[in-house]
């Protein structure tokens, strides 16, 4: 009997092999890219900045770049993976291009930033187009999701400062739409911020909801079709004004703080007036009960602002701070929903929780660092993750179906996009053909006939 060493079989490496791909499955995203018109629509946004004679299209520099953010790249130099397999990303720039472009584009400033944001915003509309039930908008409402994200810097670059958790970064204020929950999510704003930008101020939310607003179809800044929700950060004058006087085209669900006269007031609110919280449309919430408050608690505040209010009973170790009633803890927002169950409203609140999954895969697609000195550059490079995290949704909501449309980049990274391929050219075709063992293979060739059905736009 032979004997065998360690766990693992001991094989020969070699470096002469011919005809195999990498990150094949990188394939889908190419796909999406061609069928959603993406490089169609940043190649024109980008047109003034293309030089005479130029080799490389400042589209096709930008749109290598997201790709290679969506497949875990996290600096300008990880184009370098697509360049070493042009027969799947074709040729790429060379690192001194790509960071010229970048250079450039930031100091054309906010022309460059707005080309780039139309060119999403069509793309965006022809996407939601092609999926039909699996948009977003299913309900009659697209959901807008506004949050902080602190982004550590471990040198000094511009507007890096020390921030409300004593550490040293900067401050974004980020906006999603919410898939539900059968979906992911998409970026619609990414607004740069020093990191001692506060939480709660007010220009930033309303800056940051205009910038999502212009991501979104035209129909859906009309007649309440759009929810903007966020935290306690939104809670406050300025931004509830501001809503507040777009009412009939906004609807609004913002996090309040608890403050003094909001504790004082519940004080006062009856047991009858309490009613149970759920957790689903038929499920009740076990130990949590909803109120809505009246009274001298909006005085001050706009018109048709209701204030609700949830106390439930902590988990055990939770820790109690001074917003609690009897050992019950305390949350509260804002709204100018009507017509509904406090119950249902308070549900449809919670449900921001999904905003800090977002962010989360948003920090595994080049938000974990901003890489580069310069502040407009980082601001460029913000829209490139916002472009890559488009594609990643785009892409699970047009290719995939049901649990792998829920998988996170960190997932789709480990099981689809690492497929290795052989490279087959044959009647003047190529042809990638995956390992047929890699228990991905039928998922990732299912999902690229999908995309290969649908039309090329124009």
């Amino acid at each position: 009997m032979r004997k065998r060493i360690g766990f693992y079989p001991c094989v020969r490496v070699e470096g002469s092999g011919r005809g195999a791909v990498s990150q094949a499955g990188a394939v889908l995203l190419v796909e999406m890219v061609r069928k959603c018109g993406l490089d169609q629509a940043i190649s024109g946004a980008l047109a003034p900045w293309r030089k005479v004679r130029a080799v490389n299209d400042p589209g096709k520099v930008l749109l290598d770049v997201a790709l290679a953010v969506a497949l875990g790249g996290d600096c300008l130099a990880d184009v370098a993976m697509l360049r070493a397999e042009p027969s799947v990303f074709g040729p790429v720039a060379s690192d001194p291009t790509v960071s010229r472009l970048i250079s450039t584009l930031a100091a054309a400033g906010t022309r460059a930033l707005s080309a780039l944001r139309r060119a999403r915003a069509e793309v965006r509309e022809r996407v939601w187009q092609l999926a039909g039930a699996a948009a977003p908008d299913t309900g009659g409402q697209v959901t807008v999701d506004l949050d902080g994200v602190l982004v550590i810097a471990h040198s000094d670059k511009e507007d890096a400062a020390a921030t409300w958790k004593k550490s040293f970064g900067h401050h974004p204020l980020v906006g999603f739409v919410d898939h539900g929950a059968d979906g992911s999510g998409e970026p619609v704003a990414a607004l740069l911020r020093p990191g001692n930008a506060g939480s709660n101020t007010a220009a930033d939310h309303i800056e940051a909801t205009r910038l999502a607003l212009a991501q979104l179809p035209k129909k859906y800044r009309r007649g309440r079709q759009t929810l903007i929700r966020t935290d306690s950060g939104g809670g406050t004058h300025g931004f509830v004004n501001w809503l507040s006087a777009r009412g009939r085209w906004l609807s609004y669900s913002v996090g309040m703080t608890i403050t003094d006269a909001i504790h004082q007031a519940v004080l006062k609110v009856p047991d009858s007036a309490w009613t149970p919280a759920v957790e689903s449309d038929s499920e009740i919430r076990d130990g949590a009960w909803v109120a809505e408050l009246a009274g001298d608690i909006l005085h001050g505040w706009p018109g048709g602002m209701r204030l609700i209010v949830r106390k439930e009973r902590p988990h055990p170790g939770a820790r109690l701070r001074f917003t609690t009633l009897d050992g019950m803890r305390l949350t509260c927002f804002a709204t100018n929903a009507s017509g509904e169950a406090i119950a249902a409203l308070e549900l449809r609140h919670r449900r921001r929780a999904r905003c800090e999954d977002r962010i989360r895969a948003a920090r595994t697609t080049g938000l974990r660092n901003l890489p580069l000195h310069h502040a407009p550059q980082n601001q460029l490079w913000l829209e490139i993750v916002q472009m890559a995290l488009d594609l990643l949704a785009w892409m699970s909501m047009l290719a995939l179906t049901g649990p792998a449309r829920l998988w996170e980049p960190k997932r789709l990274r480990m099981r689809l996009f690492p497929a290795a391929a052989q490279l087959i050219t044959t009647g003047r075709r190529r042809l990638l053909r995956f390992a047929q063992h890699w228990p991905w293979t039928n998922l990732i060739t299912t999902a690229h006939q999908r995309l290969h059905a649908i039309p090329h736009p124009g």
